[in-house]
């Protein structure tokens, strides 16, 4: 499968732990912010009320972007072998 680059307004689920800001592996926010010329990212975490809790720069590799329509109708992703 192809791994386009995050991009602005995309909404992410994180991959990993941060005690620090108390969020966990799997929750999910919004990007609005490339930083670094895309190399990491401003991921803004909200309530149901959309009250931001929190806002963290994070690197690619600690967040996944959600993906939630097909990109084609014919999209056949590629076999990963290990």
């Amino acid at each position: 499968m192809t791994k386009s680059m995050p991009q602005l307004l995309d909404v992410a689920a994180l991959t990993v732990d941060l005690p620090e800001y108390n969020l966990l592996r799997g929750q999910v926010g919004t990007i609005v912010e490339l930083l670094a010329d895309g190399a990491a990212f401003e991921v803004e975490f909200s309530d149901t009320n959309g009250q931001t809790y929190e806002s963290v720069g994070l690197r690619p590799e600690q967040i996944m972007v959600l993906h939630f329509e097909p990109t084609s109708p014919n999209f056949v992703p590629e076999m990963v072998t290990a």
